[in-house]
This record gives structure tokens, sequence and C-alpha cells, in this order.
């Protein structure tokens, strides 16, 4: 068994006994995805270390899109009444979400290109498979294992 491989079984054991009782927090699904990728990608020592560091400026750059995207979700809760805004700020809300979003897509855009040009295209279709399984198991394991 290769070493990598062993440590994603260990992950996989250890990390869910430390989210039994609870929601994973950001690091825990964070390491489980890494040991995933490491799994599924089979990169070889050249590869892994141009996709890495790819990776964490995407995860970064995503990151810091999320807490503004939460910190305008808190603004918009604050919110009782649609009506009681005007139609001015009820397009403000709606057309700044998607902005959010359009700026998510460009952000998976520069990162695509830099995976494609940087790994095989097989290597960059590998990721991609993998980020959409891992986010199907972590919703199973999640939520009592049933979809």
């Amino acid at each position: 068994m290769k070493m990598k491989n062993l440590m994603f079984v260990a992950l996989m054991f250890l990390l869910p006994l430390t989210a039994l009782a609870q929601r994973p927090k950001g690091e825990e699904i964070e390491s489980l995805k890494i040991a995933y990728f490491t799994q599924k990608l089979d990169l070889s020592p050249e590869e892994a270390k141009i996709f890495w560091p790819i990776y964490n400026n995407m995860q970064s750059e995503q990151s810091a899109l999320r807490k503004e995207r939460m910190q305008k979700m808190i603004s918009f809760r604050k919110v009782t009444e649609i009506d009681n805004l005007s139609d001015a700020q009820v397009q403000s809300l709606i057309t700044s979400e998607f902005d959010l979003r359009q700026r998510d897509l460009n952000i998976e855009k520069k990162y695509y290109a830099k995976l494609k040009s940087s790994l095989p295209i097989k290597v960059v279709g590998k990721f991609y498979r993998a980020q959409e399984a891992f986010k199907r198991e972590l919703l199973i394991r999640y939520r009592g294992g049933g979809k």
C-alpha cells in the first residue's frame, strides 16, 4: 500500500471520530478533502509540487469570497420584510448575489486555466471529479448516512 493511501485511510477513520457529536469544522473538512484528493488524484511528486500551491491559492480566494458572501447574508437577514425596502434596495440585493456568483465562477475559470496549463488534462479532470465526489460523500456522511 502506498504511503499516501495509508495516510488517507488513517485520516478517513480518525477524523470522523472527532466529528461524531458535532458538525464538522472547516479545518476538519479541509483535512478530509486533502486526504481524499491525495488518494483520488494519485499525483506524482512533480505533479504534487505544481498542484497543491495552485489548489491552496484557489482555496484562499474562494474562502475570502465566502466570507464576503456571509457578511452580505447577515445584512440581508437583518431586513425583516422585503416590502419595507425600496425597489432599488431589493434590486441591489439581488444583483449583489449575481455579482458574487460571477466572481466565484471567475475564480473557478482562472484556476482551471492554471491547472490546465501546468498539469495533464486528465489530472485536472480527476480533480474536478474528485471535488464533486467529495461533496456527495460529505453530505451523505453528515446527514446521517441517508440522502
